[in-house]
């Protein structure tokens, strides 16, 4: 199935899933209609809407803005403050690094043991990442697959992989632009834990978020 058609399918499952929100006389999709749809068709097909050359260069080259001089910083303060807000108490951790403002997504609320599949709780949690993502839209948006030591090298990098193509795909699928999105499986070779500990190898099956600043 080629671009077009997973987004002509994607769009049948949300325009089924649509309802009027009673008390704003609004059009909305239903998180089990996003569940359905955009998750079973875009996590099954990873890497259908994401570019894994796509980037900085990319991103400027296609006319995406860039912050200029020191404004860099007030604007990533904005994004962090509004991360915060709508990822609390989500499991998702919000941390800055710099100029840079790392999400970290532990893999037990994400996807189930050895799968890629994002659970159905959590598209919540990318909805809201990707409303602020889609506000802020002058920052890289890497998205990064981590795992513990366990099974074969080879393995675990195709998982993180998978995995990081889920959350991207989604994330695309929230209006998220996709020339933003750098997509990349670190398998076992980043761990922030030691994998000699189960609560270790916890911290380490992971997919990160970082989002860099497009600099004028």
């Amino acid at each position: 199935m080629n671009k077009l058609a997973v987004l002509a399918v994607a769009s049948t499952f949300v325009v089924a899933a649509c309802s009027t929100n009673p008390y704003t006389g609004e059009e909305q999709v239903s998180n089990t209609g996003k569940g359905a749809g955009i998750g079973a068709i875009l996590g099954g097909l990873t890497g259908a809407l994401v570019s894994k050359n796509s980037g900085r260069g990319a991103a400027i080259g296609a006319g995406i803005g860039a912050i200029v001089g020191g404004g860099v910083g007030v604007y990533m303060d904005r994004q962090e403050a509004a991360l915060r807000e709508r990822l609390q108490d989500s499991g998702v951790s919000v941390t800055r690094a710099g100029d840079d403002i790392i999400l970290n997504m532990p893999s037990n609320i994400t996807f189930a043991s050895g799968q890629a599949t994002i659970k159905p709780r959590f598209y919540e949690v990318l909805n809201s990442v990707g409303l602020v993502l889609e506000e802020f839209d002058r920052t890289i948006v890497n998205v990064e697959g981590h795992t513990d030591s366990d099974g074969t090298a080879a393995y675990n990098l195709d998982l993180s992989d998978r995995r990081a193509d889920s959350v991207a795909n989604y994330l695309s699928a929230q209006r998220v632009d996709p020339r933003r999105l750098q997509v990349t499986g670190f398998g076992e070779s980043r761990p922030i834990a030691s994998n000699r500990s189960g609560s270790g190898k916890a911290q380490n099956r992971r997919v990160e978020i970082r989002l860099v600043p497009v600099r004028a």
